[in-house]
């Protein structure tokens, strides 16, 4: 834990290019263009599959949190809610890089944590720093998945490196959990697992389906 700390702490100060916070939308054109280069099988397509499940839970956890969780920290010295989600930011423009694809023009990394306690700028900051990893991992090569590739002060090979990186996401989503239950939130994904045990306990003896044909079959015997 420390040493991805540490890590993401030099990419945060070594960052070239210190300008005023920015995040580009995508253009249409460009969302476009990246559906119709994203592949559909290889060592890139399982990975993409990863990203848009973590995309998916970090960016609905986040929005399901409420505004004033987001200064919210279990204790002194502790990440808050919403340092969370920008540190996940960070790590996103972060990685992209490591992969060979440089930030957005004007990008400061140093900015991107003093969005934390802002709701809606996280949640914007979020969406397009997976739209930025999306593209990071689309430009890649298949035929370089065995190629070395260090990440997180580790020599590995790229395909490797994936490993790493849906560990990393893992481990700090579990944390957004962990923060959301303690302040009372219920994460979005799990709220229909919930409504269907609720249901069963409230009829625990449903009636079995009628085996029409089967019968049917049975009295032509």
């Amino acid at each position: 834990m420390l040493r991805i700390y540490l890590y993401f702490l030099c990419l945060t100060v070594l960052a070239p290019g210190v300008a005023p916070v920015a995040y580009p939308q995508e253009t249409s054109a460009e969302k476009a263009a990246v559906r119709a280069v994203a592949p559909t099988s290889g060592f890139r397509a399982e990975f993409l599959e990863e990203l848009a499940y973590y995309e998916k839970r970090y960016t609905s956890l986040a929005e399901a949190m409420p505004a004033e969780k987001y200064t919210w920290r279990p204790g002194e010295g502790v990440r808050s809610a919403g340092e969370v989600f920008t540190h996940i930011v960070g790590a996103n423009y972060g990685v992209a890089r490591a992969l060979g694809t440089a930030p957005p023009a004007g990008l400061d990394f140093k900015s991107i944590m003093a969005l934390s306690p802002d709701k809606p700028k996280v949640i914007q900051a979020l969406k397009d720093s997976f739209a930025h990893f999306r593209n990071a991992i689309i430009a890649l090569k298949e035929e370089d998945a065995d190629k070395p590739q260090k990440m997180f002060n580790r020599q590995t090979t790229l395909r490797g490196s994936f490993i790493a990186i849906t560990g990393h996401f893992g481990e700090h989503l579990g944390q957004s959990i962990a923060y959301a239950r303690v302040n009372g939130v219920v994460p979005p994904w799990t709220e229909g697992l919930i409504n269907r045990s609720r249901n069963r306990l409230r009829n625990p003896n449903p009636k079995p389906r009628q085996q029409t044909a089967h019968r049917y079959f049975i009295g032509r015997r």
